[in-house]
């Protein structure tokens, strides 16, 4: 009988697929950016300094150098830019649903080729023909839902343009991590921008970001105990009660 638990969590661990099962224990991943069409890989290009060329003698500049004169904003793979985040939503969403149905139905056969009155004989004590069936029903149903949701933040990071679609756009990410004693604070922005909405500044707001993965959480003590325990969140995940 002790091993009625185990034998429980064996059969629903199947249940799921492998995605839902480290969506319950590790929490929900942000979906990859889509233009939709695929794009190149999310890997950050490193520029070798070799490839870098010195300044000339007795020159500021050096040879591919931008000037005073060149649009600064970022442009090409590896130019940095600097995304503002203000998020301030509020969502208030109220549902209330009532239905109700009542029905019936009579049937009866009063004649029936001369043998209704016989039917009497064969039949239960009290049979009437011109009521052989009667039939009642009554559903009813109430619903109600309320979602009352508010979120607030204020964070700025700079990102990195990690590809150049054909017709411009830039892809870009950037992530920012703070470690505070035992807990690491992250902050990861990815999405597509058009160079028209870069400031003279280098600056984004992300309400112009397509496709916008905004991620902001944490790892450590603090965020594990807050955590509800895997073992929960699976039995919640498959419980069918």
């Amino acid at each position: 009988m002790r091993l009625t638990p185990l034998i429980l969590a064996a059969a629903i661990l199947p249940l799921g697929a492998c995605s839902t099962i480290q969506e319950a224990v590790k929490g929900p991943e942000l979906a990859p950016v889509g233009y939709p069409a695929a794009l190149a890989p999310m890997d950050q290009r490193v520029i070798n300094r070799d490839m870098i060329q010195p300044a000339t003698a007795n020159s500021l500049w050096r040879t591919g150098a931008r000037t005073f004169f060149i649009d600064q904003r970022a442009a090409k793979v590896g130019d940095i830019l600097t995304v503002e985040i203000n998020i301030d939503d509020n969502a208030k969403t109220t549902n209330s649903t009532s239905s109700s149905r009542t029905s019936g139905m009579t049937a009866g056969v009063p004649h029936l080729l001369g043998l209704e009155s016989s039917l009497g004989k064969i039949l239960p004590g009290g049979f009437d023909p011109a009521n052989a069936v009667s039939t009642n029903s009554k559903t009813s149903n109430d619903g109600a839902g309320a979602v009352n949701r508010a979120e607030k933040i204020s964070l700025t990071i700079a990102a990195v343009v990690s590809a150049v679609l054909p017709n411009g756009n830039l892809v870009i990410q950037g992530t920012q991590e703070v470690r505070t004693n035992t807990e690491v604070r992250q902050l990861t922005v990815a999405g597509i921008v058009r160079p028209e909405d870069i400031t003279s500044a280098n600056t984004i707001k992300h309400t112009q970001i397509a496709e916008a993965r905004i991620s902001y959480g944490g790892r450590g003590d603090i965020s594990r105990v807050q955590k509800t325990p895997a073992g929960q969140s699976l039995i919640e995940k498959f419980s069918p009660f």
